[in-house]
Formats: structure tokens, sequence, C-alpha cells
């Protein structure tokens, strides 16, 4: 038997381990098509820079469900890869070369290409290193990449496909425009924050000279967009201004006033400028009355040549420069200050201009319609928790057509060709024939395209008699952040269901976000951000693991401390010299052959195997409901409180005798429960799991691929359980009257207990061994009729009662000098805080979380002087 080390050292533990499983290719699927199979598809993180904590949250629980039904026996598949990550890998190679003065136009497509590759290279290394640093169990002979050449395939086939079916189309609409990334982006690209701003209230004086209008825009550099100014047909105030025609401000351009019930007669003067190239609602409107569009705004967001004097100008330059400019031709009636939302790219940051753009879309209402009827169907996604089916399937009930393509170059390049002389476009998988004829679209697929078909994908579709593509899809369980369910979860789901006809997964898991101590977001401009890697080289992979298994609630949030770091690393030091002591206390040649639970066994045998297998079934159930936080408890209580403090302390009587028959049953009861509980942890914390199984007598076989546990039912004991609570119950009773006297474990005592009855006298009088060597009594009497005494400490537990006299307990006068002396220090404890809340000018003065902490004190410090006062009172009463 290999030999633990004296303390539990991760780096120790942890160095190597990663390597000899993967030597081993023990988390490649076992071939064995008898038995069920079980796919997970890792989400693919962005080659854009390190993993975070909430990667480490997402992959751990991937890991625990995947290693579990390994061992269950399942046929697994933990498959790997990243994103290409269009937006966000381009941005970041772009802001690296221009801190090198280069821009990539300079370049050209390809040379820049190489250089976007050779970052993902990089990046990609890194987050392998960080993938086996947390010891995922992921079959590394099967990654995949969004732009690797099967996946290219894939795309190229969804792609045409879509679009022979009249499901993509290229239209020119109002789109979002990132004028920094110089791309279009979808609804859900842009986050929308509240910003100061102002109505601008500019008169448009009629052309006839008869009047004007008065119209309120937020956007006044669109102005120079305009084609129409509309009034509601129903509004009274402007019926004699309908087919008339005013002039633009500063342009002196003539447009028509039209009737429309876009404008709403309550909001602002009732009257709306339209400009249909810079506004979804104006484009629509400028439709109804075939308005022409103007667009005033290159694509940077600076002013084109329709601007005018303002042309080069940025947009935001534009209209301070604008606004001056009515001011002084009379134009400008007023600016009305007000805080607005404003879209910002979720990628790069900046405002959002909504723009006339010719661009791929997907048609969404068929394939949103089949997506909601599925969960109706006999196999449905199941959400868990099952509340965010709701916001899937509100999304889908409302979501537009989705915009697809942007103008970047690092991407899958949309597959359309248009021919250089007739202008004639052609869709395919491949090139036409004679390329040269032709010049391909230079737009690229939104990343979402790519990702939305990973989990079939990555399974070789789209050949359909590909092994994994037959075997392993649908797969099982995705686990993703609430964060995701618009951009990926909804978009798997129709495309699976379109092009493969089933669910692409069964289960979707959704997690919250990890939040600081504090509850905030992290974010860099917060300086809040925790970095897995640094938390594993400080603690070691287990203990995070450990901290995530238990912060997951399905859904919630949950909040990073050290404290509880502390806690988890604790947890698998308590278990680490538990297991050395279950070591130590075997004999040298155990075999695994040698572990008999079967003989007489004891009490606390019968208990504890009766609780290891309550564990064994709650924590399997809740695995399967995915609450991992609930098994994490169960487990904890059951290892630190039902093995650590009681059996292995009770098991120290039976070593330290004679039976040797008995120390042989007790050693195989401690090394079957040892194996048993690292054989549940194994899941949660691998690495210490299998470096104390490789210490116990085991032959050589890994952990990862050992049988997970199941319940025997032949071991349970309800009895036992009973009889064991009670005497737990008793010793926790004494041990508490003790500390409530100040008495310590090592000063003898007199213990009465009285029995309800003569099973409950029998079983204490049987494990009386245990009562004198946790309880420490002088003198002891069980009994059905004891007398109380008047002055003794007395407790009600389940069927018994027990009395402590007070004499033997402690020096009364003694105790109760000790105690005025504790009196005297909450009296100046509970003066000095109220004195402190009666100051007027600390209590308005003082940060709220300070008043409140010293309320909270206050309170405490109350409820302490009150206890000493009432025991001092009892005592002074004997």
């Amino acid at each position: 038997m290999k030999e633990l080390a004296s303390k539990y050292n991760p780096k120790e533990v942890e160095q190597g381990r990663y390597e000899e499983w993967l030597d081993e290719k023990l988390f490649e699927p076992n071939g064995d098509r008898s038995v069920e199979p079980y796919s997970i598809v890792i989400p693919p993180p962005n080659v854009t820079g390190k993993l975070h904590l909430g990667h480490a949250w997402d992959t751990t629980l991937q890991d625990m469900i995947i290693r579990q039904k390994r061992m269950q026996g399942y046929d697994t598949l933990y498959l790997p890869g990243m994103d290409h990550a269009g937006i966000a890998t381009q941005a970041k190679v772009e802001a690296k070369l221009a801190e090198e003065g280069i821009s990539r136009y300079d370049l050209g497509r390809e040379k820049f290409i190489e250089q976007v590759w050779a970052w993902k290279d990089e990046y990609a290394e890194t987050i392998e290193a960080q993938w086996a640093k947390l010891g995922l169990s992921l079959d590394y002979s099967r990654e995949r990449f969004t732009l690797d050449e099967g996946l290219s395939e894939a795309v190229k086939k969804v792609f045409v496909t879509l679009y022979e079916k009249g499901l993509i189309y290229r239209g020119e609409y109002i789109i979002n425009w990132d004028p920094k990334a110089r791309t279009a982006l979808s609804d859900i690209e842009v986050i929308h924050k509240d910003v100061e701003g102002a109505f601008y209230h500019i008169r448009y004086d009629l052309a006839d000279g008869s009047g004007s209008l008065e119209i309120a825009t937020t956007r006044p550099e669109t102005m120079f967009g305009d084609t129409a100014v509309i009034v509601n047909p129903n509004d009274e105030r402007y019926q004699s201004f309908i087919g008339k025609k005013v002039v633009l401000p500063i342009v002196n351009k003539e447009i028509p006033v039209l009737a429309d019930e876009h404008a709403d007669m309550e909001t602002g003067t009732g009257v709306v400028k339209i400009t249909p190239a810079h506004d979804p609602n104006d484009f629509a409107v400028g439709n109804r009355h075939d308005l022409p569009r103007v667009n005033v705004m290159n694509d940077d967001a600076t002013m084109n040549e329709n601007a005018g004097e303002f042309a080069g100008m940025d947009r935001f330059e534009a209209r301070k420069a604008l606004v001056k400019k009515l001011e002084e031709t009379g134009h400008l009636i007023k600016v009305e200050k007000m805080v607005h939302s404003v879209g910002h790219s979720e990628r790069t940051g900046v405002v959002v201009e909504p723009r006339l753009s010719t661009q791929w879309f997907v048609k969404m209402e068929p394939l949103a319609k089949a997506a909601l009827e599925n969960q109706k169907s006999e196999k449905p996604v199941n959400f868990f928790p099952p509340r965010f089916e709701h916001t899937f399937e509100t999304w889908m009930e409302n979501v537009h057509d989705w915009v697809i393509s942007r103008q970047l170059w690092w991407g899958h390049r949309i597959p359309a060709w248009y021919h250089k002389e007739t202008g004639e476009m052609y869709v395919g998988v491949k090139a036409p024939k004679d390329i040269e004829n032709w010049e391909q679209d230079p737009d690229v697929l939104d990343t979402w395209f790519s990702s939305a078909l990973w989990p079939f994908s990555t399974m070789g579709w789209p050949e359909e008699e590909a092994e994994d593509f037959k075997r392993y899809f649908p797969t099982n369980t995705l686990v993703t952040g609430y964060d995701i369910i618009f951009f990926w979860v909804s978009r798997m789901i129709f495309q699976s269901l379109e092009f493969t006809g089933e669910r692409p997964f069964e289960n979707v898991l959704i997690h919250g976000l990890i939040r600081d101590e504090q509850g905030r977001k992290m974010s860099k401009s917060l300086g809040n951000g925790i970095d897995p890697m640094e938390v594993i080289d400080q603690y070691g992979a287990d203990a995070l693991r450990w901290f995530l298994a238990n912060g997951s609630a399905p859904g919630q949030d949950t909040r990073f401390s050290y404290t509880k770091m502390d806690a988890a690393w604790n947890f698998i030091n308590k278990i680490w010299n538990a297991s050395r002591f279950v070591l130590m206390n075997l004999d040298e040649n155990m075999t695994v052959e040698d572990i008999q639970i079967e003989g007489n066994r004891t009490l606390q045998d019968r208990w504890i195997l009766t609780r290891l297998n309550q564990t064994v079934e709650q924590v399997t159930e809740l695995f399967d409901r995915f609450e991992f936080g609930e098994a994490g408890r169960i487990l904890y209580n059951f290892i630190w409180d039902d093995f650590c403090d009681w059996y292995i302390e009770m098991s120290k009587e039976v070593l330290y005798g004679e039976d040797e028959e008995q120390k042989r049953l007790t050693r195989s009861i401690l090394v079957y429960t040892l194996d048993q509980i690292l054989r549940l942890l194994h899941p949660i914390m691998p690495f210490v799991t299998e470096e104390i199984w490789q210490a116990l007598p085991h032959e050589g076989e890994s952990i990862v691929v050992a049988k997970y546990p199941v319940v025997h039912e032949e071991l349970n004991d309800e009895q036992a359980v009973k009889a064991m609570d009670m005497l737990i119950e008793l010793i926790r009773a004494v041990r508490n009257i003790r500390a409530e006297v100040n008495t310590p474990l090592s000063k003898p005592i007199h213990l009465l207990i009285k029995a309800n009855g003569e099973a409950e006298k029998a079983l204490l009088t049987e494990n009386m061994s245990y009562i004198q060597r946790f309880c420490n009594p002088e003198v002891l009497k069980i009994d059905t009729e004891v007398e109380a005494p008047n002055d003794a400490m007395s407790a009600v537990i389940t069927g018994t009662e027990i009395y402590l006299p007070l004499a033997d307990l402690i020096n009364i006068e003694e105790e109760i000098a000790r105690l005025e002396k504790e009196l005297e220090k909450w009296n100046k404890e509970v003066a000095r805080v109220q004195g402190k809340l009666s100051n007027e000018r600390f209590v308005n003065n003082a940060p709220e979380e300070v008043v409140a902490a010293e309320r909270e004190k206050e309170v405490t410090y109350k409820e302490k002087q009150a206890a000493v006062q009432e025991r001092i009172a009892s005592l002074k009463s004997l």
C-alpha cells in the first residue's frame, strides 16, 4: 500500500496526475456498445484570452456529471473545443496590431488572417493548460474548433440549405451597426445603458411661408437624411398641414408633410421627422409611403457627403456643431435635458448606430415555431430550473429575423459569389467552376451561426453515417449560464431541429453568475475579477471545485470568497487526515479480498453502513436533479460528522482493544466506508480522491473508472440509526451542559441517565463504554428510575432524561465570581455602543453600513448581558 504524506499538499497531490489519466486514455469512450451512451459537449470558450471563474464553474459542473456517469458504467463522451469568436478575436488582434502602428488594411485579408490564427494557437494552448489544471476529463482526440474543416463544411451546408428553402435572404434593412468594429450586430449583441442626452426641439418652416412645425429629436445629426415629416391623421392640430411641404433647415431641401399613425399625438409635439436610413421605425414608415432612403454616415460613424459642411466630422462632434448652427439660424427652439436608454456594442462598448445596410438574414418565424412546438412534444428540451423554459419561449415568440452577416475578415466566409460582369449571384457549398469570373461575398457569418451547430457538427454531421453522430447525438446535458439562453441555447435548439429532426440535448442546466463577496458582478472596471488558476495555485483544484459544486443551486448566482475557499481546503484536509488514520490502522499486507464487512457488527458499524446507504441514495438522486449544492451538504455532513467525528472516534475503542475479530471487522468497515466516500467524492474532487484511492489496497485500477456506489439494502438497519441518534444526542447534550458551565471534558463528572423504558436502558448500558469515553463521568448511573437532584443541570432528549449535579461540575461561588466579571465586560460594551448610537452626529454623518453594524452590536451585546444575568440569578438561587 502507498503511504500518504503526513500533510495534505494539493500541489504534490495534483502534480502529474492529469497526464497519467491522459496517458491511460481514461477519458475516451469505453467503446462498449452494449451500454447506454452519455455525452456532453463543452460550451466552446472564445480564443480571446484566459478562462475566468465563470468558465471554471461551468466546466466543473459538466465534469462532475460526466465523471459520475462514467463511473456508473455509461459510455461517456465529454467533447472539448473552442470558438473562433469573430468580433471579439478580431478586435483583440486589431488592438495588438494598433500598438505596433499597423491596421488590418495595411496587411490585407490573408496576412491579417494569418495573424489571427497565430493568436488562436497561442490562446488555445493556454486554455488547454487551464482545462488540465481544473482536471476536466475531456477526450482530446475529438477536440474541435468552430473554424476547422469539418465544421466549415457543416456551416456551408446549413447556409445553402436554408437559402434554398427561402429561410436565408439578402436585403436592405436598418441594422445595429458597430462603427468601431465596422460590422453589423444582432439585437442581442446590443447592451442598453442609461445615458444623459437631450431632446432637441427644431423648427421646420413650411415651404409656402404659412407657418412652421416643431419636431423633437435625440439625434439631430440624422436630419440630413430626413425625407418626410409625419403627423397623426387624427390630430386636429395639424390637419391643414398634411400635403404641404417643409424646408429642411441648413440643407434647404423641401420634404413632404404626411399623415401616418406612427406619429403619437400624446408624445412631444406630435410631429415626427422621418429618416428611413437611420431608424427602424422610420424605415417602416418610409416603406409605407415609398420614401427615398438617404444615408448620412460612413461606416465609421463619421458624416458623409450628404451632411454638407459637416462631412468628415464624427457623429457626436457633428451634433454639437449642427446644434450651434441651428441656434445661429434661429431654428433651434430649445434643448430639453433627459436620461434615455442607448444601445452599446457588447464587444467594443461604442454607441451602436441604426444604419441602413444590405445584409444577410435568417427568417426566424418558421424556425422559432418549430422550436416552440417541440417543447410540447414527447422529447422537449428540459430546462433546470424549469423557469428558464419561459425565458426561452418568450424570446422565441417575439424573435426578429436574425442578421447573420458580419463585416469582418475572421470567420466563416459567406458561401455566395457575384459574377463580375453580370452581377448574377450564386450560392453553393462549392465555389463556381469558372471562379476567375466571380467574386466571393466579403462578409463572414455571425459567430453564433457556427456555434448554433456545435452539438451535431462536432459529431461529424453532415456525414449522416458518422459514427459519433449516430452514437452520441443528441447529447444528454448542456451546462451554461443564463446570460446566453438567447445567444446560443435557443439557436442550437432551432438549428438542430431543422437539420437533424432531434433536440440537440435532453437537458439544459442553467447556472448563474459568480459575483464577488459584496454581490457585485466581476468586471475589469471594478478590478474584482478572480483568476481561477491563482486560486488553484493557492488552494488546489479540488478545493476550488468543491466550492463551485457547493455554490450551485440551479439558476442562482453565487458569491466567491476566500473564507469559503479556506473552508473547502479544511474539508479536504479533514478527509486526508481521516484517510491517514484508516490507512495507519490497516495491516500492511491487507488486500481488497480482506475487506469483509460481514460478522458481528456493533451498533456503530450497523449505523455507519446504514448512513452510508442513505448518503449514496440521496447524493445520486440530487445529482440526477443537478442539485449539486444540496448533494455537497449531504456529503459534507456524512463525512465530517458521521464518519470522522463519530465513527472514527468510536472505532478507536475497538482498534485499541483486545478482540482481534472485532478489530478485523472494524478495519474492513473503515476501509469500505472510506472507499465508498472516495467514489462519491471523485466527480467533485478528482485529484485527492485518486491519491487516497491509490493508497488503499486496490490493485492498480484508477478511481476514474471505478464503479459508482449503489445502495445495498441488506446493510440497512433503521433501528441502529435510531439508537445511534439517541446516543449521539445524549453525548452532545452532556457536552453542551459542560460548555454552558465552563467545565472542560478533562474534569470527571456525575452523570445520571433516566431511560424511558427497558429497551432504552439496555441500549445505553450496552454502549456504556462510549458514554464513558465521550462524557468522562466519574459516576455513571443508567436506570428507568432515577431521582433528579435539586441542583442539577438537565436535558430531555429522545428516550431519556439526563442530570448533571452542579456541585460535581463547578464551584458555584467561583463560577458566580467569574460570571460577574463577564457581566462587567458586557455592561461596558452595552454602555459604549449605546453612547455611540445616542450621538446624533455619529448617526447622521457615519456611513449607513457603519451605523447598521453598531445597531447589530447593540442587539448582540444586550443578549449576552441578559444571558449572563440570568445565569448568575439561577446559580444564586441554589
